[in-house]
C-alpha cells in the first residue's frame, strides 16, 4: 500500500505544475498542526518526489494523503484532491469543508496567527485580507481603447512599444528571512507570488532576488539598471519588499548594534536609473514600489515591516536629483510603519495586484496610485492601526499606460 501511496502523490503533485506546486510548499510550510515542516527543508524540494519523500518521511504514509488533501483544498485544489481521494480509497477518506463562520459585528473571524514587530503571536479580529485571493487575469486592453486613447492624446503619452518588439524588464527584491529570527517576514512569500505574477501579467520579464544583504541589494539594482533590454524597452518596474526605516532599506543581515550599517538608501535607486547612469531608460517611466516601514510607530495588529522595537532617528526628506520620467508608491508615509498578515502578506501588494488586474485596461499610472490610496483611505483599519500608502517623487513628464495584453 506504501508503494501505492507514493505514486499517487507524485502523480498528484507533478499534475499541480510548477506555479501551484510552489502554492503548495508554501501552504504545507505555514501549517500550524504538528509536525511542522520549516522553510529550510522546503528549500531543498526540487521535484514532486522529492516532495513525496518529505511527505511521507515527515507524516507516515497514511497521514502524508491526509495532509496533501488539506493543502490542496487549501490552495482550492478541489478537482485533483477528489482524484487522489477516489484513487486511494479508504486510506483517504474525504476531509471535511469549514463550516460558515459566525457573524461578528460585520466583520470576519481570523484564524491565522497575527504578529507585531515583537514577534508575538496574537488571536485578533481583522477587518479583511484573511481569505483574498487575486483575480485569475489581469484585464485586457481592448485594441479600439488603445488607438483611440493614443489618436485623442497621443502627444501626451509614454510611446508603447509593440508587444512583439519590445523586451520590458522588472527587478524584483524580496526580503523574508533574515539572520536575527524575529525579524522574519512571514506572509512575504505570498506578496513576492502576488507580484511577480502581476508583473508577468502585465508583459515584463521578472529579474528576482531574495534575501539579500543591502550590498547585494545595491549590486542588483545596479546591474538591472545596465541590462541591454531596456534600450528595446518602453517602461520599468522596480519592486522592493524588506523591513525598512525612514529612507532606507534593511538587508538580511542588518542587526541595530551588531550590524547597523546594512542599509540600502532608496536614492541608490533613483540614482542608478537616472538619465545620467541608465541612458537605455531615457524618457522611459520608471515604477518604483516598496512595501517597508518609514519610520518607528509602532501597531499591534498586523505585522510590522519595520525594524523591531528600535526607536528611529527622523531624518530629512528633502531630494535634490537631477532625475526624470520617475514614480514609485511607498507602502506608506514617512515616519509610519506598514502592516502583513502572517500568512496572506500585505494590504499594499493586496491592493495594487486588485486595482491594477481590474484597472489597468483603461487607467493610467497615476490614476492606478489615486485608486490604490482610495482603497487605503476606505479600509476598515482603524484608530492606531491605520495605514496610508505614499505616491512619492513623481517626474512623469507624460500620461503612463500599460495597455495590458498588447
Amino acid at each position: 500500500m506504501e508503494k501505492k501511496i507514493k505514486q499517487e502523490l507524485e502523480n498528484t503533485f507533478e499534475d499541480l505544475g510548477e506555479e501551484k506546486l510552489r502554492k503548495f510548499k508554501i501552504k504545507l510550510r505555514d501549517r500550524e498542526e504538528e509536525p511542522r515542516v520549516r522553510q529550510a527543508t522546503i528549500d531543498k524540494i526540487k521535484d514532486a518526489l522529492d516532495l513525496v519523500d518529505l511527505m511521507v518521511n515527515t507524516f507516515t504514509s497514511k497521514d502524508a494523503v491526509h495532509v496533501t488533501l488539506e493543502v490542496l483544498k487549501a490552495i482550492r485544489e478541489n478537482n485533483l484532491a477528489e482524484e487522489l481521494r477516489k484513487n486511494l480509497g479508504d486510506v483517504a477518506p474525504v476531509v471535511p469543508q469549514p463550516g460558515p463562520r459566525a457573524p461578528s459585528d460585520g466583520l470576519r473571524v481570523s484564524q491565522p496567527r497575527v504578529e507585531a514587530s515583537s514577534g508575538q503571536g496574537l488571536k485578533v479580529e481583522l477587518p479583511q485580507s484573511d481569505d483574498w485571493q487575486r483575480e485569475l487575469q489581469v484585464t485586457p486592453c481592448s485594441p479600439p481603447f488603445k488607438n483611440k486613447i493614443l489618436e485623442e492624446n497621443g502627444e501626451e503619452i509614454y510611446e508603447p512599444k509593440d508587444k512583439f518588439a519590445r523586451t520590458r524588464l522588472a527587478l524584483l527584491i524580496n526580503n523574508r528571512d533574515f539572520d536575527v529570527k524575529d525579524m522574519t517576514r512571514r506572509g512575504a512569500e505570498r506578496d513576492e507570488e502576488n507580484m511577480e505574477w502581476l508583473l508577468k501579467e502585465l508583459g515584463y520579464q521578472v529579474v528576482k532576488y531574495t534575501n539579500v544583504s543591502a550590498e547585494e541589494m545595491k549590486q542588483a539594482v545596479k546591474n538591472f539598471a545596465e541590462r541591454e533590454e531596456h534600450a528595446s524597452s518602453d517602461s520599468t518596474f522596480v519592486v522592493i519588499m524588506s523591513h525598512g526605516k525612514r529612507d532606507a532599506i534593511l538587508g538580511v543581515h542588518y542587526h541595530k548594534t551588531a550590524n547597523p550599517s546594512d542599509t540600502f538608501p532608496v536614492d541608490d535607486i533613483f540614482r542608478h536609473l537616472n538619465s545620467e547612469n541608465c541612458p537605455a531608460l531615457r524618457n522611459k517611466p520608471k515604477v518604483i514600489l516598496i512595501q517597508a516601514c518609514r519610520g518607528g510607530e509602532h501597531g499591534r495588529v498586523w505585522a510590522s515591516d519595520g525594524e523591531p522595537d528600535e526607536p528611529v532617528e527622523i531624518e530629512g526628506d528633502d531630494f535634490v536629483h537631477k532625475e526624470k520620467d520617475f514614480i514609485s508608491l511607498m507602502s506608506c508615509t514617512p515616519e509610519t510603519k506598514s502592516y502583513r498578515h502572517v500568512q496572506n502578506g500585505t494590504f499594499y501588494v493586496q491592493y495594487i495586484v486588485d486595482v491594477f488586474t481590474k484597472y489597468a485596461h483603461e487607467d493610467h499610472i497615476e490614476e492606478l496610485f489615486r485608486k490604490v490610496l482610495r482603497c487605503f483611505d476606505s479600509s476598515d483599519m482603524t484608530g492606531s492601526y491605520r495605514q496610508m500608502a505614499c505616491k512619492d517623487r513623481a517626474s512623469l513628464a507624460k500620461l503612463f499606460y500599460l495597455f495590458p495584453g498588447l
